[in-house]
């Protein structure tokens, strides 16, 4: 073999050799950041979208969402898997489940603690305040992170009310109940309206919605040492008022949750309360000229309306990860939390925008003008700086404690019992699940 043929041989060989080598080596490796949330359909699309444009802005992270069932399934897989330790590192959590996250000691890492480790700019003041105070201490510091926030709204078939003589969803809970007695004489025998969510409008909002306290010590925000004052003279009235009107179906129980809620795209219900969030389904599924509207209130109480309190969920960062891993999701974060992508979200799936500046950005773009319903949450969250009784609820065992609400609702309902008598029970119920509650979480 001639010289020249041997050393272009070696020299293939070499190139062979490191060839080999650099495919053998690793890339820098990417830190994986587990999110577990509860959504579905459209907003399932959303929250992979949301991962997949973060992971192509940057080399270091990858966001890994996965659905762990419902809200309440979700709440319960992060609780066990932090107990296993094998948490994820981000958690959705469903609004009522705050007081659970925070007696978890050990088991999260506030937000804005992770933010300040991280070095990532962030100031709670962007935030729409009516949000975040639903997720923060007293102090104003954020616990989680606002993701996709709703509120109770009226939905109303617009050709029902016309056929009535009304142009426009009524104001006041007297107009509305007189409203829905007419519908029943025109068309709608079986549901002047009904309602998703008994409790959440009933008792939570309805307090909210007046000024009028849940609970001591600021609806649980200030203690864990508080108690329900759900019995209070509003909400018996409230409740005396339903009972009479499903007596003539002027007002129709659709169960505790939101089941029922296709009464209303079916064309059944001619008034339906439910999230802000469903703006979604009754766009697709409506067949008839429909408006979403602020809930009714009382006028002779005095300062009503105040302003709503939030449903939806926020992200819990969970405890235990490495400094790095919480640099990524303090990152993710800031991501979220773009003008224009939170804009987006919000234009997209109905959920309220989070932020100030995405919240003026869209009423900038005329995107209101054109999809008024959206804007109605808004304008309820912020219609009036939150008080004490506004600001939101902050109770244990709130998830099982509106279902004994529920009953109790439902007993009055059915003429088994006066409002009265049935609050007065759910209260004293309510209250034995708090001091439960209490004396788990002092542990």
């Amino acid at each position: 073999m001639a010289p020249t043929q041997t050393i272009r041989i070696a020299l293939a060989g070499l190139g062979l050799a490191t060839t080999l080598a650099a495919a053998a080596t690793p890339a820098l490796a990417v830190t994986e950041l587990q999110w577990w949330h509860a959504m579905t359909g459209a907003n399932n699309d959303a929250v992979n979208r949301l991962a997949d444009e973060f992971n192509a802005a940057q080399s270091d992270y990858k966001v890994v969402p996965t659905y762990k069932g419902n809200y309440g399934e979700t709440l319960n897989a992060g609780i066990a898997a932090f107990r296993a330790g094998t948490a994820p590192h981000i958690m959705q959590v469903f609004e009522v489940g705050t007081a659970t996250m925070m007696s978890a000691k050990g088991a999260v890492k506030p937000v804005y603690q992770l933010m300040k480790d991280a070095g990532e700019p962030f100031d709670p003041n962007a935030y729409l305040p009516a949000i975040t105070g639903y997720y923060s201490t007293t102090k104003g510091e954020m616990l989680s992170f606002p993701f996709n926030s709703s509120s109770m709204v009226m939905w109303a078939n617009l050709d029902a009310l016309k056929a009535i003589g009304l142009s426009e969803p009524p104001k006041t809970w007297p107009d509305l109940f007189a409203a829905a007695k007419k519908l029943t004489q025109n068309g709608f025998p079986n549901c002047g309206f009904s309602t998703t969510w008994v409790t959440w409008l009933n008792i939570e909002q309805l307090s909210a919605w007046h000024n009028v306290p849940v609970a001591t010590k600021a609806n649980g925000m200030d203690g864990l040492d508080t108690t329900l004052e759900i019995n209070g003279p509003l909400q018996v009235k409230h409740l005396g008022n339903l009972a009479e009107a499903q007596k003539d179906k002027s007002f129709d129980y659709s169960g505790r949750y939101d089941s029922g809620f296709g009464r209303f795209t079916a064309g059944e219900c001619p008034i339906m309360f439910g999230s802000s969030g469903s703006y979604g389904n009754v766009k697709s599924a409506a067949k008839f000229a429909w408006a979403a509207a602020p809930m009714p209130y009382y006028p002779d109480v005095p300062g009503a309306p105040q302003n709503s309190i939030i449903g939806g969920a926020s992200l819990w960062v969970m405890g235990g990860k490495k400094p790095d891993e919480y640099k990524g999701v303090a990152k993710f974060f800031s991501f979220l939390s773009d003008t224009d992508r939170q804009a987006k979200l919000h234009q997209t799936t109905g959920y309220m925008p989070i932020t100030k500046a995405a919240y003026e950005k869209s009423k900038a773009d005329g995107f209101y003008a054109k999809n008024p319903a959206l804007e109605v949450p808004i304008k309820e969250l912020t219609n009036k700086p939150p008080t004490e009784n506004s600001r939101g609820l902050r109770l244990g065992n709130l998830p099982q404690m509106r279902d004994l609400w529920a009953e109790e609702i439902e007993a009055t309902l059915a003429g088994k019992k006066a409002a009265k008598q049935a609050l007065d029970e759910a209260a004293t119920r309510g209250n034995a699940m708090l001091r439960q509650f209490e004396k788990q979480a002092g542990r």
